[in-house]
């Protein structure tokens, strides 16, 4: 399955559901930016931005992925200085990085700029103990990825 919004595009590995809409924009006058959910497990109509009403749903070997576009003019800022859309390694992953504690879950988050549009890549493995694998889970979705300028 291929997913296309946004400017971004997503060639969905087998077993992956994704998910993309514009966000209503930040001030009048602005256009919206992505949101794009990919993950393991079905996804539910109502879910968060990051993944509250489905992170707690994985299994030990599933994941969860958000891709969040933030305002244009944050593009290449110091929190968003790296260029590129990463691919997590298992050293990139904590506990302690969740909204909420949940069993073994682990996360990590990247900010980043791409086609000059500034992102939060936030990942949830259901396992830290398993989070090799789910690294590289992970990074078969995004070798799949391109972030594109804004249409």
């Amino acid at each position: 399955m291929r997913l296309e919004h946004g400017g971004v595009v997503v060639d969905l590995p087998a077993g992956w559901e994704a998910r993309a809409r514009t966000q209503p924009p930040s001030e009048p006058g602005r256009t919206g930016n992505l949101l794009l959910h990919a993950a393991t497990v079905p996804l539910p109509s109502a879910r968060g931005d990051f993944g509250s009403g489905v992170v707690e749903t994985l299994a030990p070997d599933d994941v969860f992925v958000s891709l969040f576009e933030y305002d244009a003019a944050d593009a290449g800022r110091a929190l968003f200085a790296a260029r590129g859309l990463p691919v997590p390694r298992p050293s990139d992953f904590s506990t302690a990085v969740l909204q909420r504690t949940q069993l073994d879950h682990s996360g990590a988050q990247f900010f980043f700029t791409a086609a000059g549009r500034p992102f939060c890549l936030h990942v949830v493995l259901g396992s830290h103990s398993r989070r090799a694998a789910g690294a590289a889970t992970v990074g078969r979705l995004l070798v799949r990825t391109t972030i594109g300028a804004k249409p």
